[in-house]
This record gives C-alpha cells, sequence and structure tokens, in this order.
C-alpha cells in the first residue's frame, strides 16, 4: 500500500516536472528579448528589436497564423515605434531613407517653382548701340585717314567762321600725349564696336558690363575735354569731330539706362 502510494507520487512529481520544462520551452521559443531584425527581414508578432536598429520600410511582419500584416512594430529606447508602408512603394509615392531624409521622387521639381530667368537688355538697344558704335568707327577711321595724308575734309568749310575742320584737325589740342586724337577715335571706337555688339550684351560675365560702363564714362569725358577745346581754346569746331562727339554722347546715355534698367548683367537666378 506504502509503496503503490509512493510509485503514484513520483508519477505525479514526475509529470508536473515534464509540464513545468514544456511550459519554459514554449514561452522561450516564441521570442528571445534583444534579438535584432537586419533590413529587409521579416520581424514577427511580438517580437522585441534592440534599440537603435532600423526596419526599411515595405518590412512585413507576419502572425504566428502566418498572415502577413503592413506594419512592423519596433521598441526603441523603451517607445514603440510604427513604421508602416503599403505594398505598391508608399501611397504618397514618397521614399523614406535609412536617415530620415526625403529621398527624391520624380515629378517633386514640378511642385516648386522654376528659377526665374535672367533679365536682359531689349534686341532693339543691342542693335541701336551697335549701329552707332560701326557709325562711329566708319568716322573715326575717315578722320584718321584724312589726319595722315592731310587731305581735305569733304563737306567741311575751311572759312573763318565757327565750322573750320582744317583748323581744328590741325590744331596742337589736336594731339594728346603725343597721340592724334583721330587715332585715340579710332581704337575707340574699335573696342565700342566688340563691346556694344549683342554677343557682348547677352554675355552673362558680369566684368563685360562693367567694362562697357567703365570705357563710356571715360570717352564721355574725353569729349567734354575736346568740346572744351573747341569752343574756348580753338575757337572753331569740327562737322566730323561733331559727330563722333554726338554718338559718343548717345552710347553714353543708352548705356547708362541700360545699367539702370536692367542692371549690370543677367539677373541673379532665385530659386
Amino acid at each position: 500500500m506504502t509503496a503503490s502510494k509512493s510509485s503514484r507520487a513520483r508519477k505525479a512529481r514526475a509529470q508536473a516536472s515534464a509540464a513545468r520544462s514544456g511550459t519554459t520551452a514554449r514561452s522561450g521559443s516564441a521570442a528571445r528579448s534583444g534579438s535584432t531584425a537586419g533590413s529587409g527581414t521579416q520581424v514577427k508578432t511580438g517580437t522585441q528589436v534592440k534599440s537603435g536598429t532600423q526596419v526599411k520600410s515595405g518590412t512585413a511582419g507576419t502572425t504566428p497564423g502566418g498572415s502577413t500584416n503592413g506594419s512592423a512594430t519596433v521598441k526603441a529606447a523603451g517607445s514603440p515605434r510604427t513604421a508602416s508602408a503599403s505594398r505598391n512603394g508608399a501611397g504618397s509615392g514618397n521614399v523614406q531613407t535609412r536617415s530620415g531624409s526625403r529621398a527624391p521622387v520624380p515629378g517633386d521639381e514640378l511642385a516648386g517653382s522654376a528659377p526665374a530667368a535672367g533679365t536682359t537688355v531689349p534686341l532693339w538697344l543691342q542693335l541701336t548701340t551697335f549701329l552707332l558704335a560701326l557709325a562711329g568707327l566708319g568716322v573715326s577711321i575717315y578722320l584718321t585717314i584724312a589726319h595722315f595724308t592731310e587731305s581735305t575734309l569733304a563737306g567741311c568749310s575751311e572759312t573763318s567762321g565757327l565750322v573750320n575742320c582744317t583748323k581744328v584737325t590741325t590744331s596742337p589740342e589736336s594731339y594728346v600725349f603725343g597721340i592724334p586724337v583721330a587715332v585715340l577715335g579710332l581704337a575707340f571706337f574699335v573696342f565700342a564696336v566688340a563691346i556694344m555688339s549683342p554677343w557682348a550684351w547677352r554675355s552673362t560675365r558680369r566684368e563685360v558690363h562693367l567694362v562697357r560702363l567703365a570705357s563710356m564714362v571715360v570717352g564721355i569725358g574725353f569729349v567734354i575735354y575736346l568740346l572744351y577745346a573747341e569752343l574756348f581754346v580753338i575757337g572753331s569746331i569740327c562737322l566730323y569731330c561733331t559727330s563722333v562727339h554726338v554718338i559718343t554722347f548717345v552710347l553714353f546715355v543708352l548705356t547708362m539706362f541700360a545699367a539702370a534698367a536692367w542692371g549690370l548683367g543677367p539677373a541673379r537666378q532665385t530659386s
């Protein structure tokens, strides 16, 4: 009787021990605390992920029954965060990178405003200044040839009145620093033709427009000196010289107007 009771007690203890071992195995096989989910791995519901790890968008979590969830729960720094992603690659069309920054998506550039195009001088002003520079160059070439050949200027009076081209072109004031004024005018208009061309007006280099402005300031200053010499020192004027003075003055006005209205070169682009 006693032996059978002892036998039954041992069997009961063995069954209880086997039940406890099976329960521990089942509870430990579910998920181990501290396991890390790598990029692109499947995370089971209830599995804890080590703090600091990241799960890519699109990671699918599976339930014990094998059904696929659209979200995976990640525990980071003690607070759960849900990173969900739809199968078609995020419903809003945005892609989330590992660093948390938003990757560019085709078509995003159309959402914002396009950069403003640079403002240029109108074509009529470009052509006007270019043609005036060519006209000044032609007159300067003729005056230079007349100076070195000592020929009489066509259509210019040589009387003792106010208009006397020969008196002006042969006066001491027709030289500046030993250089004939006609040669200086020729060099100025050769440069003016280049700087007043439409290609120079459309240049994106600010230096080109600054040089144009500076050359016109120097040119108008020289014209003022020549006018003073003709009217107050020589006492006569030259029609060809006067035409060059007028052309230089108009170029100066148009250049200043362009700088005031459209700035020195194309406008800066803003994003």
